[in-house]
């Protein structure tokens, strides 16, 4: 690793054997999904679950719009994603009762309830992430490339902790750009050279240090193993095929001005870039959406008229050029948070934290779309139909993938084994019946 200038990627290719003896269904060989995650909640009455006829404190700063979906309301702060929400499908009843922000966030990007933020292990992740389950069981689509990357970064937010591969090992743990694509200086760090290190460079001390260890490794199978992972660091490095991946500035003008000049936008157009060139699982995080008004947050509207528009044209454009390039069907785009907002606005003019019912966005891949899933009540605070769980999401995520969560098992750090998913089934609404 001291030869490659400081390289992590061997740490992130470890322990890419534990997809071995993992199957899937042959047919969902290529998909891939892109999460918006909106780390600190988003609220459900501004985004996919407006209630326009609530009293105002129910109601809210914002009106309502209709879709292009007749009878399915947005949020008026959501017009470009109206305008494709027959290409979305919106579930208006996931719950899992908590206001925490730390066991919430764990629940949506694992499927399985976090600790509490007032104890002790609260930075302890328990499953691992969707993208890292994935990564281990998956691996990348095409040879070569990340398995599971995240952009801009996964810093911010609230409690923003639980994107990593506990104990699946560092290879199912996200590739981080750490970088805003938006930026003059936008750079991937480990994709690019130490300084005074050029490659023809890189490839004599590779050359040198496989003369030095051959022996050993030829003794060693843990040395022959590291051997093989610090390759294909190399490989990954020194790829024209990943460079370019991540290489934005290859986007049109008019492409990258449609998703918006901004981290959001450019951001989703980079996990466009990287999907359809073989990253199994992208994460996308936009934040911070914790909009209560009160402890130095933003007050619903202010944070709304903030983070909403640059949202809302991101998501709109990805949705439409996946669709040009014939990348929806196999592609599927999920944009969520750790809960939603509380019905009534508080004093502050925000909306304080809620479990008991919120909105997931879901389109593309073989996805049934155009319709709302479940329903909450008159005031967006329970829900009136069709419960719907994180483990349901998580499930309905893995069977886009061919991944049967109740069927695939990993050992934690003691040796148990524990599925992907244990209460949870993909959402038949919207996947059809799956027994």
């Amino acid at each position: 690793m001291l030869g490659l200038g400081g390289l992590s990627l061997p740490q992130f290719l470890q322990s890419r054997a534990l997809a071995a003896g993992k199957s899937f269904r042959s047919g969902a060989a290529g998909t891939s999904v892109i999460l918006l995650w909106m780390s600190g909640g988003p609220g459900h009455h501004e985004t996919w679950d407006p209630k326009p006829k609530a009293v105002d404190q129910y109601r809210g700063p914002f009106g309502a719009i209709q879709t292009n979906v007749p009878g399915i309301l947005f949020s008026d702060m959501l017009p470009k994603s109206a305008q494709v929400m027959d290409k979305l499908a919106i579930c208006r009843s996931v719950r899992h009762g908590s206001g925490d922000h730390t066991k919430g966030n764990h629940w949506m990007l694992t499927g399985f309830e976090g600790p509490d933020f007032n104890k002790p292990d609260n930075a302890i992740q328990r499953r691992p992430s969707l993208g890292s389950a994935v990564a281990a069981v998956r691996g990348p689509n095409v040879s070569g490339m990340p398995a599971y990357a995240a952009a801009p970064h996964l810093r911010g937010g609230t409690d923003n902790l639980f994107h990593y591969a506990t104990y699946l090992g560092g290879a199912a743990n996200p590739f981080v750009v750490n970088s805003d694509p938006n930026s003059a200086s936008y750079r991937v760090r480990d994709l690019t050279l130490a300084g005074g290190l050029t490659f023809d460079r890189l490839r004599d001390r590779q050359s040198l240090l496989t003369t030095m260890d051959r022996q050993l490794r030829q003794v060693e199978q843990s040395m022959r193993d590291m051997d093989g992972h610090y390759h294909a660091a190399f490989d990954l490095l020194t790829s024209e095929r990943v460079r370019e991946a991540f290489d934005i500035t290859a986007e049109s003008e008019a492409v990258r001005d449609s998703y918006g000049r901004h981290e959001f936008g450019q951001s989703a157009l980079l996990a466009r870039r990287l999907v359809e060139r073989g990253v199994t699982f992208v994460t996308v995080n936009t934040q911070p959406w914790d909009h209560h008004g009160t402890a130095n947050r933003y007050a619903t509207a202010e944070g709304a008229k903030l983070l909403l528009p640059p949202f809302d044209c991101a998501m709109a454009a990805l949705v439409r050029d996946l669709v040009d390039r014939g990348l929806y069907e196999r592609t599927m785009i999920v944009a969520m948070g750790e809960f939603g907002r509380t019905p009534r606005m508080n004093d502050a003019a925000g909306r304080d934290h809620w479990g008991h019912t919120f909105s997931v966005a879901m389109g593309g891949g073989s996805l049934r779309q155009g319709i709302t899933v479940g329903a909450s009540d008159e005031h967006g605070a329970y829900v009136a139909e069709r419960p719907l769980s994180p483990e349901d999401v998580a499930a309905t995520i893995y069977h886009h993938l061919g991944i049967d969560g109740r069927t695939t098992s990993f050992p934690d750090r003691a040796g148990r084994p524990l599925y992907l998913v244990e209460n949870g089934e993909p959402i038949r609404e919207l996947v059809g019946d799956v027994s």
